[in-house]
């Protein structure tokens, strides 16, 4: 940046009555005017959301335009993954575990000016749990029994049984504070209580935020005025504008064969951080072959993970053998439970009774990361008689309304990007129609555990139950692959939840 001269008392007069004077006179003198930091950002994602609540809705790109930046939990959960306080400042658990007692903050205000207080608090949890509700993580509030208003302050939670995440679980999207006045209409015009309000929707091409100028927390010094999501599917055209100038930022960016294209580049910068995004190919279990372990288990043994890694994601990713993640406590590396090996899996094959193999469908969505690893897996299944069809299928309604509410399917392949989300192959119903009840008596103990270090002892036999039965093929996470300008600061590297969290974004000046 280029730094002016401080004109004197007497200048500085003269200027303000001769303003085009003096600035012609710095050109002249070959001096600029002081550049005021920019304080808009536009801001790439692969996936455009189907709608803007995230309380009602199971895609992740409602969460990375909304949280956090226009809606708030009662907590949250920081780039390092711990909850942090937020609308409530804090909490007391009763030692039975049974009540959870929240003090919220005070003199909050929705953004259309509806008061938010224990009443309004009330009011999204009654209703993410109640009968009727469509929220996609229903099952986190299902242990609330009661909720009590002493005071406009006061929210008090009482639980029919210790539900050991539950105070996780309130940091996610699915788990943000709707006005009473406003929900009904926050699948398109969402109302929160975050530093940025809703803007405008262009249907196909972006959505546009703007700083939220009442914005209670005065702790935080929120820098950018206007914020726009562009969506963009094909990874070609999101390099394209990133390169352009036309994107300041693609947090996920979706070519990882096109990260090294950004070396040397004097604008912008390439992160590799961490994330949640767990690459499987989930399978219909009780849908023939796939409702036989020994199927299951051939498919994975024909899978070669470090080959798909290479061909599906350019190398970026780490193999896994369960549904968990290194980030996760409690890991455990069980890639060699069912290594890469033909022979054994035509054995099992034969054993099952399909000695020649079958022919199945796998319902791939767009995303890059799918048909490529579909197409590397359909070469390795031949090696063993399998034949496998690719059908593209439009994510996220068509593959929603196919796989994950109809399961009518055979195969799919998505990354799940929610954290610690185990849990969902003992979900009635789930798309991959696994029943299991030793897993899910897991599950119940995990929750009624208080102990991290017991918590984990569990977690570790439900991944070892997974990898043995094989619901889904485990293929790799996925790391975070971020591209953004120099000058951008404060753009999260990893990911311990899905999100675009942009209150402490600025750019340097």
């Amino acid at each position: 940046m280029t730094k002016i001269l401080r004109p004197r008392l007497s200048d500085f007069a003269r200027c303000l009555a001769y303003g085009t004077a003096m600035s012609a006179g710095l050109l002249m003198l070959g001096m600029a005017p002081a550049e005021a930091a920019k304080t808009t950002l536009n801001i790439g994602m692969s996936v455009e959301p189907t709608g803007l609540d995230p309380t009602i809705a199971a895609p992740v790109a409602i969460g990375q335009v909304t949280w956090q930046n226009i809606f708030e939990g009662l907590v949250a959960i920081d780039e390092s993954g711990k909850i942090v306080p937020q609308l409530a400042k804090s909490w007391d658990i009763s030692p039975d575990g049974l009540t959870y007692t929240f003090k919220l903050q005070t003199g909050v205000k929705f953004h259309d000016g509806e008061p938010f207080d224990a009443t309004a608090a009330k009011f999204a949890l009654d209703r993410a749990r109640d009968g009727k509700s469509v929220n996609p993580q229903k099952r986190f509030f299902a242990t609330i029994a009661s909720i009590d208003t002493p005071d406009p302050e006061t929210l008090v939670l009482h639980l029919s049984s210790p539900t050991g995440s539950l105070l996780y679980w309130l940091g996610w999207p699915s788990s943000v504070m709707v006005g009473p006045k406003s929900a009904a209409d926050d699948k398109t015009t969402p109302v929160g209580t975050g530093p940025f309000k809703f803007s405008a929707w262009a249907k196909g091409d972006h959505v546009e935020l703007v700083k939220n100028p009442d914005y209670w927390n005065k702790s935080v010094d929120v820098k950018l005025d206007k914020v726009t999501f562009r969506f963009i599917s094909d990874p070609q055209a999101e390099a394209a504008a990133l390169k352009a100038g036309d994107l300041d930022a693609f947090p996920e960016f979706a070519a990882p064969e096109l990260m090294s294209s950004f070396d040397g580049n004097a604008r912008l910068m390439t992160k590799i951080g961490n994330t949640e995004l767990k690459v499987v190919a989930g399978m219909n279990n009780t849908r023939k072959p796939f409702d036989d372990k020994r199927v299951r288990q051939a498919l994975m043994m024909a899978l070669d993970r470090k080959t798909i890694i290479d061909g599906a994601w350019s190398g970026f990713g780490t193999a896994i053998g369960s549904h968990y993640t290194p980030n996760d406590p409690g890991y455990q590396d069980l890639t060699g439970t069912l290594p890469y090996n033909q022979a054994k899996a035509k054995a099992l094959l034969a054993e099952a009774g399909y000695p020649n193999g079958f022919t199945f469908t796998i319902k791939t969505p767009q995303m890059a990361y799918a048909p490529r690893s579909a197409q590397v897996m359909q070469a390795m299944f031949a090696d063993i008689g399998v034949t496998m069809n690719i059908e593209p299928t439009e994510f996220p309604a068509k593959w929603v309304q196919d796989v994950f509410t109809g399961r009518d399917y055979d195969m799919t392949i998505v990354a799940h990007a929610e954290p610690l989300d185990i849990d969902i192959y003992s979900r009635e119903p789930y798309y991959f129609n696994y029943k299991n009840p030793v897993f899910n008596e897991l599950m119940k103990k995990i929750q009624l555990t208080a102990d991290p270090a017991a918590q984990n002892k569990l977690y570790g036999e439900a991944q070892a139950i997974l990898a043995e039965d094989a619901p889904a093929l485990f293929l790799f996470v996925m790391p975070k692959l971020g591209v953004w300008d120099k000058k951008l600061k404060g753009l999260w590297e990893n990911e311990p939840i899905p999100s675009n969290v942009l209150t402490n974004v600025s750019w340097e000046d």
